[in-house]
């Protein structure tokens, strides 16, 4: 048998493919015990193979798209919520001229919030709340700051003794808000401080439908309470000078009022400012920025602002100072962010006869911008005008952005003090 050269001729081949199977099983993973088929590899091995693998493999790519195919429907049906809205709304307010009262008045918000308006004292000195009912059902609040030379008499002392201090022949101003907010609003309690500083009674209330004012606000019904503490207080006031002082809406309520006492009774205010005022209530309504969006809307004036007049309001200031003889005194910041300080020029430019009524406030002597100058060295000046025959025409400052800014961090910053630390 050969068996022997057999077998040295086999072992020889038997080896190589020996080596061949063992260097085929150094390349394949080595499989785990239990057969399962997981690599038991050297786990750097592996990272190295996934991470060269990675960027290639179609699974992330299908999770990628997958992702911006899942947000686009999202994002499809918010643009198609915001446009339905955005179409609506000019519908609806033409359906529900109602709806545009709740705009215009904004008198459901009471800001600033957690405020007790029958305590002033926790934001003014030498200041007492009290009620007026105007008409059935309806009662306004009241705040009476009696001037700063008064303040330690004031002390302790009940409403009646800011009754009789009316007579006192200082002079009275009635101060007339404009939308939104309360009689505590920050700028508002700073706009008193100043002219009770000055000299004057200031007498600031909420309309009706305002902080804790009954009653449901309207053009006609602002008129009423007005003329209603208009008379409280000439009954009162003795031969004190009374000037109406109207802020932005309240600019529309206060020419309303006088002319209404000039044609009903004769009676001429012996004063009427009017800050950041709007020629009439279309007028406004076709230039603050909220419109703005609306302006290229098909059938914009039908829609929106004929809407106006079937919800009754008005304000036609333009053609109620042209029959007003009181003397009147037009100011208007021209970084106004509401009301455009263009209308402030309109108005005052439709009576030729006035000599020059309009005070054009372009920026901030006092380290700002000019909406700072009309809170501080603007209202100072305009206080101690009111005593003297010259009225300041013109002033003209440094203007721009960082100004701009300045002026809306001091306002933020005296809102927080507001809340937190009663004002002197």
């Amino acid at each position: 048998m050969h068996i022997v050269g057999r077998g040295a001729g086999g072992s020889q081949g038997a080896g190589k493919e020996d080596r061949q199977h063992q260097e085929s099983r150094l390349d394949q993973p080595t499989r785990s015990k239990d057969g399962a088929g997981k690599p038991t590899g050297s786990p750097g091995d592996h990272k190295t193979r996934n991470r060269q693998a990675g960027p290639t493999m179609p699974g992330a790519n299908l999770l990628d798209n997958r992702g911006w195919s899942a947000w686009l429907p999202c994002l499809k049906t918010a643009l198609l919520h915001l446009f339905v809205i955005y179409a609506s709304v000019p519908f609806l307010i033409r359906l529900f001229p109602m709806l545009l009262t709740k705009f215009v008045f904004l008198n459901m918000f009471k800001i600033p919030f957690f405020v007790d308006l029958s305590r002033p004292e926790l934001l003014l000195n030498h200041t007492v709340n009290f009620y007026l009912t105007t008409e059935p059902e309806v009662t306004i609040g009241v705040w009476h700051s009696v001037p700063a030379s008064r303040g330690v008499e004031a002390q302790g002392k009940d409403h009646s003794w800011y009754e009789e201090a009316l007579g006192d022949d200082n002079p009275v101003i009635l101060y007339l808000h404009g939308n939104g907010g309360t009689r505590a609003a920050d700028h508002r309690v700073n706009l008193i401080k100043v002219m009770s500083a000055i000299g004057f009674h200031v007498l600031s209330l909420d309309y009706r439908g305002y902080g804790d004012s009954s009653g449901f606000p309207s053009e006609g019904g602002f008129t009423t309470d007005i003329l209603y503490l208009y008379d409280w207080v000439k009954a009162r006031s003795g031969k004190s000078r009374v000037f109406l002082w109207g802020h932005s809406l309240g600019t529309g309520i206060a020419t309303n009022v006088a002319r209404k006492l000039l044609e009903d009774r004769g009676t001429q205010v012996d004063g009427v400012i009017l800050e950041s005022p709007y020629t009439n209530i279309r007028d406004a309504a076709a230039n603050i920025p909220v419109t703005k969006i609306y302006h290229k809307f098909p059938g914009f004036d039908y829609l929106i602002l004929d809407t106006l007049a079937l919800a009754d309001l008005f304000f036609q200031s333009d053609e109620n100072v042209k029959v007003l003889t009181s003397p009147i005194l037009i100011l208007h910041a021209e970084d106004d962010p509401i009301i455009p300080s263009h209308l402030g020029r309109k108005q005052a430019g439709r009576d030729s006869s006035w000599q020059d009524p309009f005070l054009l406030l372009e920026a901030a002597d006092c380290a700002g911008s000019p909406v700072l100058y009309m809170q501080h060295c603007c209202w100072k000046m305009l206080c101690s005008s009111l005593r003297s025959p010259s009225v300041p025409t013109r002033t003209r400052t440094r203007s721009g952005l960082w100004p701009f800014l300045i002026s809306w961090a001091w306002r933020m910053t005296t809102f927080l003090s507001i809340q937190t630390f009663p004002l002197l």
